[in-house]
């Protein structure tokens, strides 16, 4: 049996391609339910074709990043391409982390704002030339433009970066069938996680399918943005012992204790892939060893959302607080800006 079947290998595909899945079906029930209507096929072709073809491009990356990895290590030997391997983690994991915080707040106000994104939106793919102007405009430009691509792009990407370390770091024992029967069965259940959820969404509410999906959105965010910052500081620690210090397990050693805010021996997500504990990694940020910044940071960045949407609120609202209201509404905030979270006219 362990020659055609790796449960490590398992759970960490099925970690990894869990959270692409749920946000990719998001994305696709987002797309049919607001933006896209029936009366605009062309344009929900266009958007759920950005999804596909984001999630395809990261795929394929992987696989050649797979390759590299892979070559890198018969050639380079596995301690030396190791050392950057907390660093490439924690820069992916903030990335992914402030696109979703992104669209999230997008997700939100979508039912009032649902036209004027249409529109949007279907200038921007429809656009036959590119942007001419300020080089911030034609980064903005293009991140509408490309916004539905480039989401599932870094989740894959910064998914199946990390899976592929962890294939390559523990493949050297295990026969390549049970690496290919694991990680397609893996992949598999994480596939169908995700088709479940999309089909579930169908029957909701709209508002109450968007807050929902949201508030998993930012889970899924904070917990990303506080392993950004552990990687970081794990590449640190590694620097000092000098190796990897997952290897050492959960004992002493293998954390910083003048850092640590707690350390527990068991539950690791990073030993024999994680089980429960790595899905609970990938998709909420567990660490069996927080530290000092990962769990400052996982609250500052709850912080940082609750001040964004408040002044959000405020600047629709035309007022802050302390400050005299000002009884001269804007031009432009008549139409354009609504409640954040009121209901949809019915």
């Amino acid at each position: 049996m362990e020659d055609l079947f790796s449960l490590p290998i398992f759970f960490i595909t099925f970690r990894e391609s869990l959270e692409t899945a749920i946000i990719v079906s998001v994305l696709l029930a987002f797309i049919k339910r607001t933006l896209a209507t029936q009366d605009d096929p062309v344009l929900h072709q266009k958007m759920v074709q950005q999804v596909w073809f984001g999630t395809a491009a990261g795929l394929l990356t992987c696989v050649l990043i797979a390759i590299a990895i892979i070559s890198g290590i018969h050639s380079l030997g596995a301690e030396q391409f190791a050392a950057a391997e907390s660093i490439w983690e924690g820069v992916f994991s903030l990335g992914a982390s402030l696109i979703i915080t992104a669209m999230g707040a997008v997700l939100l106000r979508v039912t009032k704002l649902q036209d004027k994104w249409r529109l949007k939106l279907s200038k921007a793919l429809n656009a036959t030339e590119s942007h001419k102007g300020p080089f911030r405009d034609r980064i903005k430009y293009l991140g509408e433009k490309y916004a539905l691509f480039l989401l599932p792009f870094i989740t894959v990407l910064r998914e199946g970066f990390e899976g592929v370390l962890f294939i390559a770091g523990v493949g050297v024992s295990i026969s390549s069938a049970a690496i290919a029967i694991s990680s397609v069965l893996g992949l598999a259940l994480g596939a169908f996680v995700g088709y479940f959820i999309y089909k579930g969404s169908k029957t909701a509410p709209i508002q109450l399918f968007l807050i929902v999906s949201t508030c998993f959105l930012y889970l899924i965010a904070a917990g990303l943005f506080s392993k950004g910052v552990w990687h970081f500081e794990q590449n640190e620690w590694n620097k000092i012992v000098g190796g990897d210090a997952a290897e050492l397990g959960s004992g002493p050693g293998s954390y910083d204790v003048r850092r640590s805010v707690w350390h527990v021996n068991c539950c690791n997500p990073d030993l024999n892939g994680g089980g429960f504990w790595g899905i609970f990694n990938a998709v909420l940020g567990w660490q069996n060893s927080a530290t000092v910044g990962s769990v400052v940071s996982y609250n500052l960045y709850w912080v940082a959302v609750a001040t964004g949407f408040f002044a959000m609120i405020c600047k629709e609202k035309g007022y802050w607080p302390f400050a005299k209201k000002d009884t001269q509404r804007q031009e432009h905030e008549g139409d354009d800006q609504e409640p954040l979270l009121s209901r949809p006219a019915r």
